[in-house]
Protein backbone atom coordinates (compact mmCIF):
# COMPACT_ATOMS: atom_id res chain seq x y z
CA UNK A 1 0.00 0.00 0.00
CA UNK A 2 1.24 3.63 -0.68
CA UNK A 3 2.09 5.69 2.26
CA UNK A 4 2.26 9.67 2.94
CA UNK A 5 4.84 11.28 0.59
CA UNK A 6 6.43 14.38 0.42
CA UNK A 7 8.28 14.86 -3.00
CA UNK A 8 10.40 17.17 -4.79
CA UNK A 9 8.61 19.16 -7.23
CA UNK A 10 9.79 18.92 -10.79
CA UNK A 11 9.57 22.80 -12.46
CA UNK A 12 9.34 23.49 -16.29
CA UNK A 13 8.57 26.67 -18.25
CA UNK A 14 4.70 27.24 -19.19
CA UNK A 15 3.97 27.29 -22.69
CA UNK A 16 2.92 30.51 -24.02
CA UNK A 17 -0.82 30.92 -24.09
CA UNK A 18 -2.17 32.75 -26.65
CA UNK A 19 -4.83 34.33 -24.79
CA UNK A 20 -7.01 33.53 -21.94
CA UNK A 21 -11.00 33.74 -21.42
CA UNK A 22 -12.44 36.61 -19.10
CA UNK A 23 -14.91 34.42 -16.93
CA UNK A 24 -16.30 35.71 -13.76
CA UNK A 25 -16.57 32.96 -11.24
CA UNK A 26 -19.90 30.81 -11.57
CA UNK A 27 -22.17 30.16 -9.07
CA UNK A 28 -21.86 26.02 -10.16
CA UNK A 29 -18.76 25.87 -9.63
CA UNK A 30 -17.65 22.15 -9.06
CA UNK A 31 -16.81 22.25 -5.21
CA UNK A 32 -19.34 22.99 -2.59
CA UNK A 33 -18.86 26.32 -0.37
CA UNK A 34 -17.88 25.32 3.34
CA UNK A 35 -20.20 26.51 5.95
CA UNK A 36 -18.34 29.78 6.98
CA UNK A 37 -18.63 30.31 11.03
CA UNK A 38 -16.60 33.22 13.37
CA UNK A 39 -14.15 31.57 15.69
CA UNK A 40 -11.64 32.60 17.82
CA UNK A 41 -10.74 36.31 18.72
CA UNK A 42 -8.15 38.19 16.70
CA UNK A 43 -6.33 39.42 19.32
CA UNK A 44 -2.86 38.91 17.45
CA UNK A 45 -4.44 39.72 14.04
CA UNK A 46 -5.48 43.19 15.69
CA UNK A 47 -2.04 44.07 17.10
CA UNK A 48 0.04 42.87 14.25
CA UNK A 49 2.06 44.94 11.46
CA UNK A 50 -0.29 44.47 8.28
CA UNK A 51 2.22 45.43 5.67
CA UNK A 52 -0.12 44.74 3.01
CA UNK A 53 -0.21 43.38 -0.65
CA UNK A 54 2.87 43.90 -2.51
CA UNK A 55 2.50 43.74 -6.52
CA UNK A 56 5.86 43.69 -7.22
CA UNK A 57 6.32 39.74 -5.54
CA UNK A 58 3.47 38.46 -8.73
CA UNK A 59 5.52 36.60 -11.06
CA UNK A 60 5.45 38.38 -14.58
CA UNK A 61 2.46 37.31 -16.59
CA UNK A 62 0.56 36.27 -13.38
CA UNK A 63 -1.53 39.69 -13.52
CA UNK A 64 -3.43 40.61 -16.52
CA UNK A 65 -3.58 44.40 -17.53
CA UNK A 66 -2.67 47.01 -15.02
CA UNK A 67 -4.67 46.47 -11.48
CA UNK A 68 -7.29 49.32 -10.10
CA UNK A 69 -7.26 50.82 -7.01
CA UNK A 70 -11.15 51.05 -6.01
CA UNK A 71 -13.35 51.92 -2.96
CA UNK A 72 -14.37 48.98 -1.61
CA UNK A 73 -16.69 47.86 1.44
CA UNK A 74 -15.66 44.75 3.63
CA UNK A 75 -17.78 42.02 5.19
CA UNK A 76 -17.45 43.51 8.93
CA UNK A 77 -18.64 46.97 7.60
CA UNK A 78 -15.12 48.49 6.89
CA UNK A 79 -14.88 51.25 4.19
CA UNK A 80 -11.61 50.92 2.82
CA UNK A 81 -9.55 50.94 -0.68
CA UNK A 82 -8.90 47.39 -2.28
CA UNK A 83 -7.23 46.08 -5.32
CA UNK A 84 -8.87 44.98 -8.47
CA UNK A 85 -6.68 42.02 -9.73
CA UNK A 86 -7.20 39.71 -13.08
CA UNK A 87 -4.75 36.43 -12.63
CA UNK A 88 -3.91 34.95 -15.58
CA UNK A 89 -5.45 31.18 -14.63
CA UNK A 90 -2.89 29.31 -14.97
CA UNK A 91 0.57 29.36 -13.30
CA UNK A 92 3.21 31.44 -14.98
CA UNK A 93 6.38 30.35 -13.94
CA UNK A 94 5.57 26.17 -14.47
CA UNK A 95 3.83 23.92 -16.72
CA UNK A 96 1.02 21.83 -15.38
CA UNK A 97 0.77 18.58 -14.41
CA UNK A 98 0.82 15.03 -14.93
CA UNK A 99 -1.88 13.95 -13.44
CA UNK A 100 -3.74 10.51 -13.64
CA UNK A 101 -1.61 7.64 -14.28
CA UNK A 102 -1.85 5.92 -17.47
CA UNK A 103 -2.00 2.21 -16.08
CA UNK A 104 -1.23 0.46 -12.92
CA UNK A 105 2.50 -0.05 -13.86
CA UNK A 106 3.36 3.94 -13.73
CA UNK A 107 5.69 5.18 -11.73
CA UNK A 108 4.98 8.44 -9.31
CA UNK A 109 7.37 10.42 -11.72
CA UNK A 110 4.82 10.53 -14.29
CA UNK A 111 1.57 11.26 -12.43
CA UNK A 112 0.19 13.51 -9.87
CA UNK A 113 -0.60 13.41 -6.61
CA UNK A 114 -4.08 13.05 -4.14
CA UNK A 115 -4.44 14.46 -0.59
CA UNK A 116 -7.89 13.21 1.24
CA UNK A 117 -7.13 15.31 4.29
CA UNK A 118 -5.41 12.74 6.10
CA UNK A 119 -2.41 11.67 4.05
CA UNK A 120 -0.64 13.03 0.68
CA UNK A 121 -0.18 9.96 -2.06
CA UNK A 122 1.79 9.15 -5.03
CA UNK A 123 -0.85 8.69 -7.65
CA UNK A 124 1.09 6.03 -9.69
CA UNK A 125 -0.39 2.83 -10.99
CA UNK A 126 0.17 1.04 -7.84
CA UNK A 127 -1.73 3.46 -5.80
CA UNK A 128 -4.47 2.88 -8.23
CA UNK A 129 -4.21 -0.88 -8.10
CA UNK A 130 -4.38 -1.08 -4.19
CA UNK A 131 -7.48 1.68 -4.10
CA UNK A 132 -9.84 -1.08 -2.40
CA UNK A 133 -7.41 -1.93 -0.06
CA UNK A 134 -6.79 2.10 1.12
CA UNK A 135 -10.28 2.89 1.58
CA UNK A 136 -11.59 -0.47 2.53
CA UNK A 137 -13.94 -0.70 -0.03
CA UNK A 138 -13.82 -3.59 -2.47
CA UNK A 139 -16.16 -0.82 -4.70
CA UNK A 140 -12.55 0.25 -6.15
CA UNK A 141 -12.01 -0.72 -9.47
CA UNK A 142 -10.17 1.96 -11.25
CA UNK A 143 -8.64 0.17 -14.12
CA UNK A 144 -9.00 -2.56 -17.24
CA UNK A 145 -7.70 -6.60 -17.62
CA UNK A 146 -4.74 -5.15 -19.12
CA UNK A 147 -3.76 -2.38 -16.16
CA UNK A 148 -5.16 0.36 -18.36
CA UNK A 149 -6.69 3.56 -16.05
CA UNK A 150 -9.82 4.58 -16.90
CA UNK A 151 -9.12 8.40 -17.19
CA UNK A 152 -11.01 11.37 -18.36
CA UNK A 153 -9.23 11.55 -21.64
CA UNK A 154 -11.90 13.62 -23.05
CA UNK A 155 -13.79 17.27 -22.32
CA UNK A 156 -17.00 14.94 -22.68
CA UNK A 157 -15.69 12.43 -19.91
CA UNK A 158 -14.43 15.32 -17.79
CA UNK A 159 -17.34 17.12 -17.95
CA UNK A 160 -19.34 14.54 -16.96
CA UNK A 161 -17.58 13.21 -13.93
CA UNK A 162 -16.02 16.68 -12.51
CA UNK A 163 -19.74 17.94 -11.38
CA UNK A 164 -22.13 17.73 -8.38
CA UNK A 165 -24.03 14.68 -10.17
CA UNK A 166 -21.03 12.58 -11.22
CA UNK A 167 -22.32 10.23 -14.59
CA UNK A 168 -22.85 6.80 -13.26
CA UNK A 169 -20.88 5.42 -16.93
CA UNK A 170 -17.63 8.04 -15.16
CA UNK A 171 -17.60 6.40 -11.68
CA UNK A 172 -14.27 4.36 -11.03
CA UNK A 173 -12.44 6.82 -13.40
CA UNK A 174 -9.33 9.16 -12.46
CA UNK A 175 -10.20 12.78 -13.61
CA UNK A 176 -8.24 14.37 -15.10
CA UNK A 177 -8.33 18.13 -17.33
CA UNK A 178 -6.80 20.09 -19.16
CA UNK A 179 -7.08 23.64 -20.59
CA UNK A 180 -8.13 21.44 -24.28
CA UNK A 181 -11.35 21.25 -22.04
CA UNK A 182 -12.39 24.78 -21.41
CA UNK A 183 -14.39 26.81 -23.45
CA UNK A 184 -11.97 28.06 -26.21
CA UNK A 185 -9.14 25.62 -24.92
CA UNK A 186 -7.76 28.32 -23.10
CA UNK A 187 -7.23 28.95 -18.94
CA UNK A 188 -9.68 30.86 -17.34
CA UNK A 189 -8.96 34.37 -15.55
CA UNK A 190 -10.41 35.82 -12.15
CA UNK A 191 -10.93 38.68 -11.24
CA UNK A 192 -10.97 39.43 -7.58
CA UNK A 193 -10.88 42.38 -4.87
CA UNK A 194 -8.31 42.64 -1.73
CA UNK A 195 -7.76 45.12 0.51
CA UNK A 196 -4.81 47.43 -0.46
CA UNK A 197 -3.80 47.53 3.78
CA UNK A 198 -5.63 44.02 5.39
CA UNK A 199 -8.21 44.99 7.86
CA UNK A 200 -8.57 43.02 11.12
CA UNK A 201 -12.30 41.11 11.94
CA UNK A 202 -13.65 41.25 15.22
CA UNK A 203 -13.12 37.10 15.33
CA UNK A 204 -11.22 34.81 12.79
CA UNK A 205 -13.96 33.07 10.24
CA UNK A 206 -13.36 30.30 7.66
CA UNK A 207 -12.49 31.59 4.38
CA UNK A 208 -15.97 32.08 2.06
CA UNK A 209 -15.51 30.58 -1.28
CA UNK A 210 -11.94 30.74 -2.88
CA UNK A 211 -9.52 31.65 -0.34
CA UNK A 212 -6.64 33.90 -2.06
CA UNK A 213 -3.93 34.08 -4.93
CA UNK A 214 -0.82 32.87 -5.78
CA UNK A 215 1.84 35.13 -6.77
CA UNK A 216 2.04 32.95 -10.10
CA UNK A 217 -1.59 33.77 -11.46
CA UNK A 218 -3.72 30.77 -9.59
CA UNK A 219 -6.97 30.95 -7.12
CA UNK A 220 -6.28 29.39 -4.07
CA UNK A 221 -9.31 27.31 -3.43
CA UNK A 222 -11.37 26.00 -0.30
CA UNK A 223 -11.04 22.07 0.81
CA UNK A 224 -11.75 19.93 -2.26
CA UNK A 225 -15.51 17.38 -1.37
CA UNK A 226 -13.21 14.40 -0.60
CA UNK A 227 -15.95 12.34 0.81
CA UNK A 228 -18.29 13.16 -2.28
CA UNK A 229 -15.27 12.36 -4.67
CA UNK A 230 -14.12 9.02 -3.12
CA UNK A 231 -18.41 8.41 -2.45
CA UNK A 232 -18.71 8.62 -5.93
CA UNK A 233 -15.76 6.51 -6.61
CA UNK A 234 -13.43 9.05 -8.37
CA UNK A 235 -10.43 10.28 -7.75
CA UNK A 236 -10.00 14.28 -8.65
CA UNK A 237 -6.37 14.32 -9.45
CA UNK A 238 -3.63 16.87 -8.06
CA UNK A 239 -0.24 17.58 -9.99
CA UNK A 240 2.24 17.82 -7.86
CA UNK A 241 2.02 21.14 -7.43
CA UNK A 242 -1.51 20.64 -5.70
CA UNK A 243 -3.87 22.10 -8.38
CA UNK A 244 -6.44 20.72 -10.43
CA UNK A 245 -8.94 21.67 -13.53
CA UNK A 246 -12.71 21.92 -13.07
CA UNK A 247 -14.78 22.77 -15.79
CA UNK A 248 -15.64 25.97 -14.75
CA UNK A 249 -12.84 27.68 -12.96
CA UNK A 250 -10.33 26.06 -14.73
CA UNK A 251 -6.73 25.48 -13.36
CA UNK A 252 -6.67 26.41 -9.25
CA UNK A 253 -4.58 25.09 -6.23
CA UNK A 254 -5.85 22.88 -3.01
CA UNK A 255 -2.47 22.49 -1.45
CA UNK A 256 0.97 24.32 -1.49
CA UNK A 257 3.34 22.34 -2.07
CA UNK A 258 6.13 25.32 -2.82
CA UNK A 259 5.51 25.74 -6.46
CA UNK A 260 3.90 29.56 -6.25
CA UNK A 261 6.83 30.45 -3.90
CA UNK A 262 8.93 33.78 -5.07
CA UNK A 263 11.93 34.94 -3.29
CA UNK A 264 13.95 32.82 -0.91
CA UNK A 265 12.95 31.82 2.67
CA UNK A 266 14.41 34.61 5.42
CA UNK A 267 16.08 32.61 8.79
CA UNK A 268 12.89 31.35 10.75
CA UNK A 269 10.91 31.58 7.89
CA UNK A 270 9.41 29.81 4.86
CA UNK A 271 8.95 31.74 1.30
CA UNK A 272 5.74 34.11 0.21
CA UNK A 273 4.08 32.37 -2.47
CA UNK A 274 0.24 34.36 -2.28
CA UNK A 275 -2.21 36.54 -0.62
CA UNK A 276 -5.35 35.42 1.39
CA UNK A 277 -8.40 37.20 -0.03
CA UNK A 278 -8.17 39.79 3.16
CA UNK A 279 -5.10 41.03 2.22
CA UNK A 280 -1.99 38.96 4.06
CA UNK A 281 0.22 37.53 2.91
CA UNK A 282 0.62 33.49 3.04
CA UNK A 283 4.08 32.11 3.29
CA UNK A 284 4.81 27.98 2.20
CA UNK A 285 3.65 25.31 5.15
CA UNK A 286 6.67 24.87 8.01
CA UNK A 287 7.76 21.51 8.42
CA UNK A 288 6.94 19.49 11.54
CA UNK A 289 10.26 20.04 12.70
CA UNK A 290 10.07 23.68 12.08
CA UNK A 291 6.96 23.93 13.57
CA UNK A 292 8.46 22.82 17.01
CA UNK A 293 10.28 26.09 17.09
CA UNK A 294 7.38 28.60 15.97
CA UNK A 295 4.07 29.81 17.43
CA UNK A 296 1.16 29.86 15.55
CA UNK A 297 -2.52 31.59 15.82
CA UNK A 298 -5.47 29.20 15.50
CA UNK A 299 -5.39 30.40 11.52
CA UNK A 300 -1.68 29.36 11.27
CA UNK A 301 -0.04 33.21 11.49
CA UNK A 302 2.06 34.90 13.57
CA UNK A 303 3.88 38.63 13.47
CA UNK A 304 7.29 39.56 13.18
CA UNK A 305 9.00 42.36 13.01
CA UNK A 306 10.62 41.72 9.06
CA UNK A 307 7.47 40.45 7.92
CA UNK A 308 3.92 41.89 9.82
CA UNK A 309 1.22 39.85 10.11
CA UNK A 310 1.18 36.59 7.62
CA UNK A 311 -0.45 33.68 7.21
CA UNK A 312 1.30 29.86 6.79
CA UNK A 313 -0.32 27.67 4.74
CA UNK A 314 -1.44 24.11 6.03
CA UNK A 315 0.74 20.94 4.66
CA UNK A 316 -1.07 19.66 1.73
CA UNK A 317 -2.43 16.41 2.72
CA UNK A 318 -4.80 18.35 4.96
CA UNK A 319 -6.61 19.70 2.20
CA UNK A 320 -7.20 23.43 3.57
CA UNK A 321 -4.57 25.75 2.18
CA UNK A 322 -5.54 28.47 4.34
CA UNK A 323 -7.00 27.61 8.33
CA UNK A 324 -9.06 30.43 8.83
CA UNK A 325 -8.67 34.39 7.59
CA UNK A 326 -8.42 37.26 10.57
CA UNK A 327 -8.99 39.88 8.40
CA UNK A 328 -12.29 41.02 6.54
CA UNK A 329 -12.79 40.61 3.30
CA UNK A 330 -15.10 41.99 0.27
CA UNK A 331 -18.20 41.67 1.61
CA UNK A 332 -19.68 40.29 -2.09
CA UNK A 333 -18.87 37.10 -2.95
CA UNK A 334 -18.22 37.65 -6.61
CA UNK A 335 -16.04 40.47 -6.25
CA UNK A 336 -14.19 37.93 -3.04
CA UNK A 337 -13.54 35.41 -5.45
CA UNK A 338 -17.08 33.87 -6.38
CA UNK A 339 -17.66 30.47 -5.81
CA UNK A 340 -15.27 27.69 -4.65
CA UNK A 341 -13.32 25.79 -7.48
CA UNK A 342 -12.71 22.20 -7.26
CA UNK A 343 -13.42 18.79 -8.12
CA UNK A 344 -16.83 17.12 -7.94
CA UNK A 345 -18.76 18.62 -4.75
CA UNK A 346 -21.59 16.07 -4.56
CA UNK A 347 -23.08 12.88 -6.36
CA UNK A 348 -25.69 10.39 -5.15
CA UNK A 349 -25.03 7.13 -4.37
CA UNK A 350 -22.29 5.00 -6.27
CA UNK A 351 -23.62 2.94 -8.77
CA UNK A 352 -21.93 -0.18 -10.30
CA UNK A 353 -18.42 0.10 -11.26
CA UNK A 354 -16.80 -0.58 -14.08
CA UNK A 355 -16.59 -4.27 -14.54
Amino acid sequence: MNTTVRRDIRLKRPPLFAGVLVLSALALAACASADTTSSTSTDDATTAVAAGLDLDLFVDGAIVGDPATVDCTLNGGAETTCYEITISGYPTDHEIGPFCPDTTSTSADDAGIWFDGEAVYDLDGEFIANLAETYGDDGWHMYDEDGNVYVTDTAEAFEAAARPDVDPEYQNYCIEGSYDFLDNGEPIESTVLIPTTPVAADASAAPQGNQGITLDGVVIAESAPVDAILGAYTIASFDDCGGHFNPFEGYHLHGATGCSENGEATDGETAIFGYAMDGYAVHSPYSEEELANVELDDCNGHSTEELGYHYHANSAEKNQVIQCLVGQTVASDDAAGGAPAGGPPAGGPPAEPNE
